[in-house]
């Protein structure tokens, strides 16, 4: 790596320090920070879009921050270590040299260089601007487009390979702060106000409905402006909606929401649960997509009624660990991985929250977690924050499953919160994960727990019910439940939660409201919304010192 790299992502740490280090003051004032780091599936979705599927990505990510429930917010809280630039570094030149191999090559290259052992400017020059404009998310000027095409120059003339110094100056551009963080530059109007430019809108919009870069349409309307109307926003919103690209976004946005990203450290014991395998941990994840994705793009249907729908997909695997029957074929005999599926009136099954995404994810390896559920409940689907427990708890009534004095969970629960120090926080958490106890920690479905028939009655917000489905209608009810979801879209669009100072939050939830809860009307009123993209004075000023 050049030392300029190096030297511009020491320039980009600050500069994103500098906007991660507003105040909780701040942020109620309405502050939007000025940079966000690249998550991993924006890393991932970047490389499929622009180079296709067939690119691989090796290596490992630097850790993500979730912040307000978001690992969206916490992007804007992180910086890359010099272990994770050097990781960066790996992932850039092995993605590079694929791009540029034999195989590739003339996907991209849209040029024949006038001979393949020596440089050729103007090539070169042809493939990094069309490519840079992608990555950067935004034109490259003269000075970037000369620094990597001498880039490029240099190293064909070292490896008598012109393709090997276009793979050199690719890989530079993978590492630049300029593709790795999403800058939110600032420019004055006609009227002498500061505001984001076209490229910064562009990006903000992209990467809140597709989770990637924008593409060419969508540069377009940033580079002749129409992009600062609002026919010509609304115009590129409607576009972008109706998009296949969206589903990208939608899955983005829930797969954070729902904390999908503790699926990289969850295990099972064997032991217990053999039928919990790597592919039902992977089929878990899609099948609460799949179901997400039918619900809200295909059948626009009622937010809410995700708690309680009966449809759904699922593969072998998935069925026979849910004990559901699922045809080994279609009606035309073909063989298929994932099949639609729907449950009959009344199952428990049925639902969002019955899924081994929410109940396997929220579960210890060896036993089930009403806490741990319960929790993820209060913190993921009503926005309700629960405190840690204390340092010095005792957990030995709630891990010793076997203990014959207290034969269910509810029972030793109910051992446990007989310390003073626990009964707070429990009382939060327990009344609603308790009715998931049908469920295994693996997501397998149980009426008895050594040989107890389950307790599965609980409360909340005063209103009692009993068992899963009893749950998933109260939550449809609350009002908390579609608070919470409109809250992490716009938090997922602008890097921070509304503020009570954002005159178009209200105007957002009354839409929402107004639409019957349909998702993608909601994420349609976020992105039309001017306060997505308003930069308060008190930052500009400070960038520009």
């Amino acid at each position: 790596m050049t030392f300029s790299l190096w030297r511009g992502l020491a320039v980009g740490a600050s500069l994103f320090a500098l906007s991660a280090g507003a105040s909780a003051a701040d942020d109620a004032a309405g502050d939007l920070p000025l940079s966000l780091r690249l998550s991993p599936g924006q890393y991932k979705q970047i490389i499929a879009d622009v180079f296709g599927p067939t690119i691989s990505i090796q290596g490992r990510f630097e850790p993500e921050i979730r912040t307000d429930g978001l690992l969206a917010i916490g992007a804007r809280s992180v910086s890359i270590s010099d272990t994770g630039i050097e990781r960066y570094d790996d992932m850039a030149r092995g993605v590079a040299a694929q791009v540029i191999d034999a195989r590739h090559r003339d996907t991209f290259v849209h040029c024949k260089p006038q001979a393949a052992n020596a440089a050729d400017d103007a090539c070169a020059k042809q493939f990094i601007s069309l490519i840079g404009r992608l990555l950067y998310r935004r034109s490259l000027n003269e000075n970037e487009l000369g620094t990597q095409v001498r880039v490029a120059a240099e190293s064909a003339a070292k490896l008598h390979d012109f393709y090997a110094g276009l793979s050199t100056s690719l890989a530079e551009m993978l590492i630049s702060p300029d593709f790795l963080f999403r800058y939110k530059r600032t420019e004055t109007d006609a009227s002498g106000q500061r505001r984001l430019d076209g490229y910064s809108k562009a990006s903000v919009l992209s990467f809140f409905l597709w989770n990637s870069v924008p593409d060419d349409a969508l540069l377009k309307a940033a580079e002749n402006g129409s992009i600062h109307t609002q026919e010509g926003l609304q115009r590129q919103v409607d576009r972008m909606i109706s998009s296949s690209r969206m589903e990208g976004g939608l899955r983005a946005f829930f797969s954070d929401m729902l904390g999908f990203s503790e699926f990289e450290v969850l295990a099972k014991d064997p032991t217990f649960f053999p039928r919990y395998t790597i592919t039902v941990k992977e089929d878990s994840q899609e099948q609460t997509l799949k179901t997400i994705v039918d619900h809200v793009m295909v059948r626009r249907g009622d937010y809410r009624d995700l708690f309680t729908t009966p449809h759904t997909y699922l593969t072998r695997s998935l069925a026979a660990l849910y004990n559901v029957p699922l045809p080994e074929k279609t009606d035309n005999g073909q063989p298929m991985h994932w099949q639609p599926y729907t449950y009959k009136e009344g199952d428990p099954r049925a639902g969002l929250l019955a899924q081994a995404s929410f109940v396997a994810l929220y579960s210890p390896a060896g036993r089930s977690s009403p806490t741990a559920r319960g929790k993820a409940l209060r913190e993921n689907i009503l926005c309700q924050k629960v405190p840690p427990p204390p340092g010095n708890v005792d957990f030995k009534f709630v891990q010793d499953t076997s203990n014959p004095q207290y034969k269910t969970t509810r029972d030793r629960l109910t051992a446990h919160r007989s310390e003073a120090m626990c009964a707070g926080c429990h009382k939060i958490t327990d009344p609603i994960g308790l009715a998931l106890e049908n469920f295994d920690s693996a997501g397998g479905f149980r009426t008895k727990e050594n040989g107890v028939v389950i307790d599965t009655t609980g409360e909340l917000s005063g209103v009692k019910f009993e068992g899963p489905i009893g749950l998933a209608k109260v939550l449809h009810d609350d009002p908390a439940v579609v608070s919470c979801v409109a809250k992490r879209a716009f938090g997922f669009a602008a890097g921070r939660l509304p503020a009570s100072q954002d005159a178009d939050w209200p105007k957002i939830e009354a839409a929402f409201k107004d639409s019957k809860y349909n998702v993608l009307e909601l994420m349609r009123r976020i992105a039309l919304s001017d306060v997505v993209y308003t930069v308060p004075a008190r930052q500009v000023a400070a960038a520009q010192k």
